[in-house]
């Protein structure tokens, strides 16, 4: 029987009814993922083909760097230097895993980490009204402080322009507010010394003490000119940032947008992810004709608290309250756009309950996901999960916060869990790694923002005292 052969049925009997779980292998060290990501995922990782042929005995990656380096310096590769497949291969063996320092704690949960594109800035969002952003090239101080506008419950979502200029935050109300990054001034306290202009994305907000829904998630797009934004009236809305008002509202789902983005740079495609357990891609060049989503991803049994496009404009992650991420390529969605979840038959808040033990191993039998990835916990809150950084890692990890107080990071091909980093006493609802550099920023409900890197200082972390906070009930 031939090698690719046994591995199909290893595959098949593995798989099951579509869900590959992440504990399972096949011999010879091969991923049961047997798709055209996993080898897009080695191109981008792998080193160069004839390092095997260079250096004897070497037949398998991952090789040593001192192996690389001299095989460099031979000109392996008759351009002598490293190709970005082979930077990603040298710099995925080092995972930012040591330490972590503390950056800042505050006595509030802390909700949002997010790097710039460029990783010389880093924004953090706070329950109590408050965002930071250091400047992480000059050792973390911070840049500016912003208090913000007219919060309802926390800060749910903050998103920088590319450009760095403007950053935007939303909350639970209909208007997300614009600050301006670059202005001279450190401290910004909403219309006291800086103006943070309200866009409102619903035109029946008279007031702001009248509030028709809330925001959860909200990205800026590629060229800077448009929002687009996931609200708690189960609607997509994308707003002219030009014009100064919404350009579309779609009635997207049958619950919360928790989650949204664009799917690549052209901005053409848009992803959601709802409480109503799907996610769905919209087309925004036919949507006018056809006023529908394009397709729907079926495979989630809970709600979705966060979604991650690859940026190719085919691949996403999933992250969902059944204690799940998912992979996708959404040239296997679902046609079937008014499908209907079945409803559960069983109690269940993930807010203060623990997901049910007799439901854990269910599986959804229309999975049209490639994989599936277990072993942190989705609970308590809107947990993310991302793509590690292409220019670095080849995109070959996935990561996410948990409601265990860890961070996981898993191998997308093989599914299996490579780190777990524990310092938080408290959720960690968010965490960012650099686009550049192997370090990765978490941030915790206990307040503490943590840097792991590597090699990072060689010392062990000291406790961080607890600071009381405030909590805060919705």
């Amino acid at each position: 029987m031939s090698r690719s052969r046994r591995l199909l049925d290893a595959c098949e009997s593995a798989r099951g009814d579509g869900i590959l779980n992440i504990d399972q292998r096949v011999d010879e060290g091969t991923s049961c993922l047997d798709h055209e990501i996993a080898q897009l995922t080695k191109i981008r990782s792998d080193p160069h083909g004839r390092m095997r042929q260079l250096l004897p005995g070497k037949r398998k990656a991952p090789f040593s760097p001192v192996n690389m380096l001299a095989a460099r310096e031979g000109n392996y590769s008759g351009r002598g230097r490293f190709s970005s497949a082979d930077c990603c291969h040298l710099l995925s063996r080092y995972l930012p895993t040591n330490g972590p320092s503390v950056v800042d704690q505050l006595r509030s949960c802390a909700y949002v980490s997010q790097f710039s594109a460029d990783g010389s800035l880093f924004v953090a969002g706070f329950q109590e009204s408050h965002i930071r952003i250091y400047n992480v090239d000059r050792s973390w101080k911070i840049q500016k402080d912003i208090r913000a506008r007219s919060l309802r419950w926390t800060i749910t979502d903050t998103s920088l322009s590319p450009d760095q200029r403007f950053l935007v935050y939303s909350s639970i109300s209909p208007i997300v507010h614009i600050v301006d990054v670059g202005s001279g001034m450190k401290q910004s306290v909403a219309n006291v010394t800086e103006i943070h202009e309200g866009l409102e994305f619903s035109s029946l907000t008279d007031d702001y003490d009248d509030y028709s829904f809330g925001i959860f998630s909200v990205k800026f797009s590629t060229d800077g000119r448009e929002l687009v934004a996931g609200s708690s009236d189960n609607s997509i809305y994308v707003y002219d940032l030009e014009a100064r008002r919404p350009s579309l509202q779609i009635p997207a789902h049958k619950s919360d947008v928790n989650a949204v983005c664009f799917a690549d740079e052209t901005g053409h495609l848009i992803y959601s992810g709802s409480d109503d357990s799907l996610c769905k891609v919209w087309d925004r060049r036919c949507f006018g004709t056809r006023g529908q989503a394009a397709g729907v991803l079926i495979g989630h049994l809970e709600g979705i608290t966060y979604i991650d496009t690859r940026g190719d404009g085919r691949y996403l992650i999933s992250n969902g309250k059944d204690q799940a991420i998912k992979l996708w390529d959404i040239r296997k969605m679902s046609s079937n756009i008014n499908y209907s979840p079945r409803p559960r038959s069983y109690d269940w808040d993930y807010r203060w309950m623990d997901y049910p033990e007799h439901v854990r191993n269910r599986r959804n039998p229309r999975d049209l996901s490639l994989t599936t990835y277990k072993g942190h916990k989705v609970l308590r809150t809107l947990i993310r999960c991302y793509f590690s950084p292409a220019h670095s890692t080849g995109q070959k990890f996935i990561y996410t916060g948990s409601a265990d107080s860890s961070v996981y990071i898993y191998d997308v091909v093989s599914g299996a869990q490579v780190a777990k980093l524990d310092y938080h006493q408290d959720p960690v609802r968010d965490c960012n790694w650099h686009p550049y550099y192997p370090m990765l920023v978490s941030s915790g409900w206990d307040g503490i923002i943590a840097n792991w890197e590597f090699p990072g200082t060689g010392a062990s972390s000291l406790p961080v005292k607890p600071l009381a906070r405030r909590w805060r009930r919705f």
